[in-house]
């Protein structure tokens, strides 16, 4: 074992991304609370990150973590119940605590913990953000921004809703297909919002967000091979993987950001895209479709400018008509009005984003400026074009895709 510092920073912030969500799930399952376990596996962390700079990494960490955790978890339990329904539930958790545990022998119930998350007994809002923060870990405070809430209103409902887990004894199990319903829209929502979260650091330098993609998409697969007859998931997969196969194209040699219109389709996985396109083909056969098949099928259709050398803009409007139709929100609307500009010209794109706006939410919403100065920008409405395209910049957090911005608003004034 290695005692150095740095190492052991290391291989505890790797257990954090590999295994934090694996932990919380098999801890949580045993007693339903799912605070409980966020809060042994934090000690565990803490312990982790003070022993292991002294007594070297185990060479099993997963494992290492557990144990510790497994023990803060009976020593609470110890501490807050005296009742006799309390004293047996302290002796099942100490005949856990007792017997041997592996890495091999660690069941992952991940997939369980994201359907009692998704459970009708929890508040529906609430529903994919709690799958983030215990599959995932993520923050309050990030969860809060990526669903336009406060943190301390964000904070409260988490609490709340694992409480009702606990109180309620909802059950850790996958539902059975009669009862998935909007259970299962709440878990392709929470993993599609962990890939997107991802998807938004693509030179995968902020450790909030690293392998977040790539989390993303296990989850998509696990879900997809668990439930192989629902069109959604093998939609959402599909979805994920036609972006992931794009990533080594949307940033230039030096690190500039290039629209998809513009990418070199040389560089997209090739693979990866073959699989998606595989998955909405099999998705189309089953006869439902929704949300997830369609923002599929319009990057699908993206995508086949590697095969004809043209964008056809007309499929693309119809996708998001069809979709704007099933999942009405500002954002397939905008991406719709971008469309509509292709194909019928930029007053009438520009008329389609005119009608959003009375939607307060856009009104820090990047990509909605962005559109509407590039169109009011072929109108030659430069003064109105400029004053967008400084909201848009003011909003944007990605420095690639604020230079970018920057540069199109230059070459209005030049």
């Amino acid at each position: 074992m290695d005692s150095r510092p740095e190492i052991a920073r290391a291989a505890a912030e790797a257990a954090a991304r590999q295994s934090y969500g694996k932990l919380v799930a098999w801890l949580a399952a045993r007693t339903r609370d799912v605070a409980g376990a966020e809060d042994a596996l934090a000690d565990a962390f803490a312990a982790a990150l003070e022993r292991w700079p002294r007594t070297g990494v185990p060479q099993k960490p997963e494992a290492w973590l557990l144990a510790v955790a497994r023990r803060r978890r009976v020593d609470a339990v110890r501490r807050r119940l005296t009742s006799e329904a309390g004293r047996d539930h302290l002796k099942l958790i100490a005949e856990e605590a007792e017997a041997g545990m592996t890495d091999k022998d660690l069941p992952d119930e991940r997939l369980r913990l994201m359907f009692a998350c998704a459970h009708p007994a929890i508040e529906a809002g609430v529903r994919a953000p709690l799958i983030l923060q215990t599959i995932l870990g993520f923050d309050a405070a990030t969860i809060a921004s990526a669903f336009l809430v406060s943190p301390a209103t964000m904070g409260q409902r988490l609490v709340r809703a694992k409480s009702r887990i606990r109180e309620t004894g909802i059950p850790f199990r996958v539902p059975e297909r009669t009862e998935l319903g909007e259970r299962l829209d709440a878990v392709l929502e929470a993993i599609y919002a962990a890939f997107a979260e991802g998807w938004s650091d693509p030179a995968g330098t902020e450790t909030r967000r690293r392998n977040l993609a790539t989390e993303g998409i296990w989850l998509g697969r696990l879900v997809a091979s668990l439930l192989p007859d629902e069109p959604e998931a093998l939609g959402l997969l599909s979805l994920m993987l036609f972006a992931e196969a794009r990533r080594a194209a949307r940033r230039d040699m030096a690190g500039d950001y290039v629209p998809l219109a513009e990418q070199d389709h040389a560089l997209w996985d090739h693979a990866l895209v073959d699989e998606a396109e595989g998955l909405l083909g099999r998705a189309a056969t089953m006869g439902a479709i929704g949300r997830y098949q369609l923002e599929a099928a319009v990057q699908s259709a993206h995508v086949a400018r590697r095969l004809s050398g043209r964008t056809d803009w007309a499929a693309i409007r119809a996708l998001y008509e069809a979709l704007f139709s099933i999942a009405g929100s500002p954002v397939v609307a905008i991406n719709r009005a971008v469309a509509i500009a292709e194909t019928e010209g930029a007053v009438a794109g520009l008329a389609a984003l005119y009608v959003l706006g009375d939607d307060k939410r856009l009104d820090d919403y990047q990509p909605y400026w962005a559109a509407r100065a590039g169109l009011l920008a072929r109108l030659g409405q430069a003064p109105q074009a400029l004053e967008a395209y400084d909201r848009a910049i003011g909003l944007e957090r990605d420095p690639a895709v604020r230079r970018f911005l920057q540069a199109k608003r230059s070459a209005l004034i030049q």
